[in-house]
């Protein structure tokens, strides 16, 4: 998406509240209800214990089981009616939900999935009969829901009126005007939808990237292909992902765009779960907003970008197997397989297969030789495995296809650098650095990073200070560099002055062991030692057994706790300690 682009509207406009408001569910999720029989209670416990861990699978059998020995309990009856539908199963949530609603219990989770499967199986009578006093989701999912419904039954007046209702509130106005533009072209009433669209200078086409791409269809489908290519280009600037791409080239060469954002009553359904889905994303809790991903996608399997935010929400929650699964749901054809390939690549790191990531990675490549992010995220894995070599190589690549106004490029020339110091190439690394700072002279890991090597290499000390100084006031709160502020102090000889700097970089840092290693040996330049002897011991506590190349090093500590720092800095062959100005 270029940089042109920025989502106002509705989105900010709504508040959480307005769209939370519905019916009290009978119980929280993960609650506990009592336990009335012997097995019970340790299924119960298992499955509220995979909940918390968003463990959605496990949490579905665990409460399987136990709602087979207590079939009546609210408490059980919901939550695998969540687990459920958290997983993507919304067939197997219906059965329960309905069972839920039969008994008059209110469920929010459970109108849900009744309302989906309405949706899902065409069945527009029984969203227009739903009792809203006890099935009610939101006053405004309810009334777009309906209003849909109508859509569905035939009755475009009727639905205009519906969506008009729900615009009349304030908060709600945005949403409703959206649908109604999409219910009109829904209907081939292409006129219609733009004048919703460009009313206001063109505000409602401008609130999201869905609703300026539904502009541009209606746009093409009107013969207006010069104004289409303008919203495209205003909307989202000239970097255009492979999606837009697509879409600009088609209408350039005189082709006329279908609508797809909503082309019939199921995908507004569709659409009504994903916006909400959209608005709630950072604002609600990311397993509730899955729930409506979930249900767009159960309603329209083609949905991409409802996908690409439910394999995000699996990722985020740490269910990465979920998530690689749902961005192979993406299709090759889809123009925005790139877009999950790369997430399903991230996700595989997560998931601790590094070779699988590589290998989806350097596939999307061969098919994609001049995708930049495709040869930066390789680098990134590459870095992260510590295969720096690899990794300076796919940074080259990187760097010779971004252009040199490239948004990106402070950040490429960074890593690289990051990998030329790893492999020791001083030189290269600091022309890196150096550059990146050139594109983006006050970014602080940058400055943090070239500062504090500098620091260690005991070179340019006053500009290390300098630097690392402008890094502090950018991220006063990253114990990193706090820590790079003490230490360069102390490498200044300014002992006194490092101290207050170490101690904040502990207090953000508790259990990182080289800045417990460094507040050691600040101590101890001070002259407390006893201090000093308790820090190493922290630092010493934090290193991982197996860990053999890290920067605390475990033999210099114990040392340094046997003779103390002055004598293994004599050893070492280092300068001994002293206060800066001192004679």
């Amino acid at each position: 998406m270029g940089e042109a682009f920025v989502p106002v509207s509705f989105l900010r406009r709504l508040s959480t509240a307005a769209i939370l408001l519905a019916t009290v569910s009978t119980v929280q999720i993960g609650s506990a209800g009592p336990a009335q029989a012997d097995g019970l209670v340790g299924a119960y416990l298992a499955g509220r214990s995979a909940t918390q861990d968003s463990d959605f699978a496990a949490a579905a059998q665990y409460f399987t089981r136990a709602l087979v020995r207590d079939p009546a309990n609210p408490n059980l009856m919901e939550s695998l009616v969540y687990t459920q539908l958290a997983l993507g199963n919304l067939k197997a949530a219906v059965p329960v939900a309905q069972r839920m609603q039969d008994s008059g219990l209110r469920s929010q989770v459970a109108n849900i999935v009744a309302a989906a499967h309405a949706g899902e199986t065409g069945d527009f009578a029984a969203l227009l009969d739903r009792d809203l006093e006890n099935e009610q989701i939101s006053p405004l999912v309810d009334g777009l829901l309906t209003a849909w419904a109508h859509m569905g039954q035939g009755a475009a007046k009727k639905a205009l009126e519906t969506f008009d209702e729900v615009a009349k509130q304030q908060e709600l106005r945005f949403f409703a005007l959206y649908h109604k533009a999409l219910a009109l072209a829904s209907v081939g009433d292409f006129e219609g939808a733009e004048r919703l669209f460009s009313d206001n200078g063109g505000q409602l086409g401008r609130s999201s990237r869905r609703a300026a791409i539904a502009r541009v269809e209606v746009l093409s489908q009107l013969g207006r292909t010069d104004d289409a290519l303008q919203v495209l280009t205003e909307s989202f600037g000239s970097d255009l992902d492979p999606s837009l791409t697509r879409m600009s080239e088609a209408l350039a060469a005189g082709e006329a765009l279908s609508f797809t954002i909503a082309p019939s009553p199921r995908e507004g359904l569709a659409e009504v779960f994903f916006v909400l889905a959209s608005a709630l994303q950072n604002e609600a809790a990311d397993d509730y907003v899955l729930l409506y991903a979930r249900s767009a996608t159960a309603l329209r399997p083609d949905h991409v970008d409802a996908l690409l935010l439910s394999a995000e929400l699996l990722d985020k929650l740490g269910r990465y197997e979920l998530a690689i699964a749902v961005y192979k749901q993406v299709p090759r054809e889809s123009a925005d397989y790139h877009a999950a390939e790369l997430g399903r690549a991230e996700a595989l790191r997560r998931a601790a297969k590094p070779g699988a990531a590589a290998e989806v990675l350097e596939q999307l490549i061969r098919d994609v030789p001049d995708s930049v992010i495709g040869h930066m995220d390789l680098g990134d894995l590459m870095r992260q495995e510590e295969n720096y070599a690899a990794a300076v190589a796919a940074y080259d690549k990187a760097l010779s296809l971004a252009g040199e106004d490239a948004g990106n490029r402070w950040f490429l020339l960074y890593a690289r650098g990051i990998c030329h110091e790893r492999l020791k190439d001083w030189d290269k690394a600091e022309a890196d650095f150096r550059a990146a700072l050139e594109l983006n002279p006050d970014q602080a890991q940058v400055l943090n990073y070239l500062g504090y090597s500098l620091v260690e290499r005991h070179e340019k000390l006053d500009e290390a200070l300098d630097m690392i100084e402008r890094a502090v006031t950018a991220r006063p709160d990253s114990g990193y560099i706090v820590d790079s502020l003490g230490w360069v102090l102390y490498r200044l000889g300014r002992y006194g002055e490092a101290v207050g700097h170490m101690e904040r970089a502990v207090e953000l840092m508790p259990v990182d062991p080289v800045v417990n290693d460094h507040l050691g040996d600040v101590y101890w330049a001070v002259g407390r030692h006893l201090e000093a002897e308790f820090q190493w011991k922290r630092a010493l506590s934090f290193i991982p057994e197996d860990e053999t190349d890290g920067e605390a090093d475990p033999d210099r500590i114990r040392r340094k706790l046997d003779v103390g720092l002055d004598l293994v800095l004599e050893e070492e062959g280092a300068e001994p300690l002293k206060v800066a100005n001192d004679g």
